[in-house]
This record gives C-alpha cells, sequence and structure tokens, in this order.
C-alpha cells in the first residue's frame, strides 16, 4: 500500500466510523466526542474523539490511537484486514498521519539513513524471543504485563524487525527490542493507566518501571502514569493540573535527570513522595524489581539443595540402620 493511501484512511473521521456502526455521542463539542465505550459496556462516558488529531482515548483503560487501532480493537482484525475494511470508505478529509513516522532514541538501524521503513504489522502476541527478554532480563511478569503490550514489526531496507510496542496517550508507541533499541512511533506522548483509582498519582518515567511495578504488586489502587521521558514533565503537569490532582509518588530513575524531575513537580505546587529512596542504591525501579527477583530465587534455590541434602541424608541413615 502507498504511503499516501494509507494517511488518506487514516484520515477517515473516527465520529464517522462509529456513526455507520450506530454509535452516537453523549456529548459534542467542535474539539471532540464523548461517548459511552464502544469497547465494553458501561454507564459513564470515558471514550473520546478528538475530532481535531482524529484520535481516540479510552480513559479508563488510559488507552487510545488513530482509526486503525480502533477498528483492529472493535472488529477483531489485524492491521492489514482494518487498513482493507477502512479503505473501502475512507474519506479525504482530514490531514492526521503518524503510524509510519519512527522517531529514534538512539542510532539503531531501524532508521536507514534515507529514513525509509515500513510498518508491517501491529499485534497482539509477542514473539517468543521477546517474551523471554521481558521474563528472564526484565523479570517482568507476563500475564500482568500483557494487556499493556503489542508486538510492532516493521521492515527497514528488506530486513524484518520486532519490537515491544506500549500504546501512548496520542496513538503513538514506546518500542523496545530485546538488544539496545528504543525508540517511538510519533507522536510522543505520556500514558496515563488506571485513570478511575485514587490518588497518590504513581508517576513513571518509562513503561518498564511501571511494569515493574506492575509485577512486583499483587493489586494497584493507584492512578498511574508513564512519561515515556523525563521531556514529557510539563506535559504530565497540564494533565494532572487539568483533572486537579494534587498529589504524587514518583518513580524516576536514580539520575540528574530524573532528581530534576522531581524538582519540577515540587516547584509546580505538587504534594511529592519521591519513592526512589527506596532503591536508591539502583539505576532505576527495574534494576530494583530485576536485584529482588533474583535474590529471591537465589534463596529459593539454597532452599531447595538444603531440603535435597537433607533427604539424601535421612535415606542414608534408613539404609544403614536396614544394614545393621
Amino acid at each position: 500500500m502507498k504511503e499516501e493511501d494509507l494517511s488518506r484512511i487514516k484520515r477517515y473521521p473516527i465520529v464517522e466510523y462509529l456513526e455507520r456502526k450506530g454509535i452516537k455521542p453523549v456529548r459534542r463539542t467542535p474539539a471532540y466526542a464523548l461517548y459511552r465505550s464502544p469497547l465494553r459496556a458501561e454507564t459513564h462516558p470515558s471514550f473520546k474523539v478528538d475530532t481535531e488529531k482524529n484520535l481516540w482515548i479510552d480513559y479508563a483503560e488510559g488507552r487510545g490511537g488513530s482509526i486503525i487501532d480502533l477498528c483492529m480493537r472493535m472488529e477483531g482484525c489485524t492491521l492489514s484486514e482494518a487498513i482493507r475494511r477502512l479503505g473501502q470508505n475512507a474519506s479525504d478529509n482530514g490531514t492526521y498521519s503518524s503510524l509510519n513516522d519512527f522517531v529514534p532514541n538512539n542510532s539503531q538501524p531501524v532508521i536507514a539513513a534515507n529514513g525509509a521503513r515500513r510498518l508491517i504489522e501491529i499485534s497482539d502476541t509477542l514473539p517468543p524471543h521477546l517474551q523471554e527478554y521481558l521474563t528472564k532480563v526484565r523479570c517482568i511478569n507476563l500475564e500482568k504485563a500483557m494487556p499493556f503490550l503489542k508486538c510492532i514489526s516493521y521492515e527497514v531496507r528488506g530486513r524484518h524487525y520486532q519490537a515491544i510496542g506500549f500504546a501512548n496517550l496520542s496513538g503513538g508507541y514506546e518500542l523496545r527490542d530485546d538488544k539496545t533499541f528504543k525508540g517511538t512511533i510519533a507522536p510522543k506522548d505520556i500514558t496515563p493507566i488506571f485513570t478511575d483509582r485514587a490518588e497518590p498519582v504513581c508517576i513513571f518515567e518509562g513503561f518498564m518501571d511501571f511494569l515493574s511495578f506492575l509485577s512486583m504488586k499483587e493489586e494497584i489502587t493507584n492512578h498511574c502514569l508513564v512519561m515515556n521521558s523525563v521531556s514529557n514533565v510539563a506535559r504530565t503537569i497540564r494533565y494532572l493540573n487539568d483533572r486537579h490532582l494534587t498529589h504524587i509518588r514518583a518513580f524516576l530513575d536514580n539520575d540528574e535527570a530524573g532528581r530534576r524531575a522531581v524538582q519540577d513537580f515540587i516547584k509546580a505546587g505538587f504534594h511529592v513522595e519521591d519513592m526512589n529512596i527506596h532503591y536508591k542504591d539502583f539505576k532505576d525501579l527495574n534494576d530494583f524489581h530485576v536485584s529482588r527477583v533474583r535474590e529471591q530465587q537465589k534463596r529459593k534455590a539454597q532452599e531447595q539443595t538444603h531440603i535435597s541434602i537433607t533427604g539424601q541424608n535421612k535415606k542414608s541413615k534408613q539404609v544403614k540402620l536396614k544394614m545393621k
């Protein structure tokens, strides 16, 4: 498919798409439309469509995206199938396009010299090597993490790549592979999660820290927000102020950028609990989490060895008694 065709599909108004399915907004303004979520049964509207950017966000889930993402969710289809279905009805209205716009955070080969890249698929299933990276290297509870993750498949100069994708508020994705690549599918933005839950709001620098927190806790009772970069502090402050949220717990990195971000929140008038005092000897929350899991695994192995040796000693004594 040509890039202009994909751009045309993504300009197809979400409001019109929902209208064709008999779904009408509860409230409509020039800038947005508010719905009861078409993704589940609810009584209070929490599903918003930004009609200027043609993006949707489900505040109860903390997820959103383009019309393609919505079609995949509502119709349970693949990326290519969603594009085919939407292509039959897409109009030439609108100008918004972001899904093929990669923004690198380092010098990995995801960006070719001429910027050429091609998005192949966004799926709900991570391949084994990315699952293993999360569980073995990052010590993430995969069952808890998967509702927040996608597999992003793309191609650069004929070479195929896959990365873990974490959606943001504007329909972009944060990307990680199982090596050192970090990147973004633009636009870059924050990711609010569990927005119907209580203060204090737990603030995380990156999604791996959030997934670590998720893995460490039996239950999450707090509103959470992943900044996806300390460069999004100002955007985070606006989000919190717009919702009159004043109390936060900052789970930021133990570096100068993390400390500056904490000070920015304090200067903005928030009641800040700086949680890195609990992992002050570690780089970040995930580093602390991995260390804890490794220690637990070590103790468990030692206990099993002790039990095994004790059992062997008992058997040896029983054999000696029988021989007397």
